[in-house]
């Protein structure tokens, strides 16, 4: 699977790892909600389901379920910080619809 992420993604991700000492990484995963049908969830990973693939990267270990490999392949995760912006936007190249804010695609 490939992700990508910006430098200030990184950046980011980082910082929130380092405040929360038992993390074991992020898990990564989508779930269906949003007015696009399906939902992004990036959360800390305090324990990791058997099924669930790892990815190293830009030192963050990442977890997703096996079964939903596919439907991230691709995805860059990027933390804008200006004015209009602040949080992780997510942008996959699979996508056909997305809702305004950017957070729900449909596939």
């Amino acid at each position: 699977m490939r992700l990508h992420l910006t430098p200030s993604a990184v950046a980011e991700l980082q910082r929130i790892q380092k405040a929360q000492a038992a993390t074991l990484g992020f898990r990564l995963y989508v779930k269906a909600g949003g007015c696009a049908g399906l939902t992004y969830t990036l959360e800390l990973a305090t324990e990791i389901p058997p099924s669930d693939e790892k990815i190293e990267l830009e030192g963050l270990t990442f977890f997703v379920p096996s079964a939903q490999v596919s439907l991230l392949d691709g995805l860059e995760i990027d933390y804008p910080t200006g004015l209009a912006a602040r949080g992780f936007v997510f942008h996959n190249p699979q996508a056909r619809r997305t809702c305004g804010c950017g957070s729900s695609f449909s596939i």
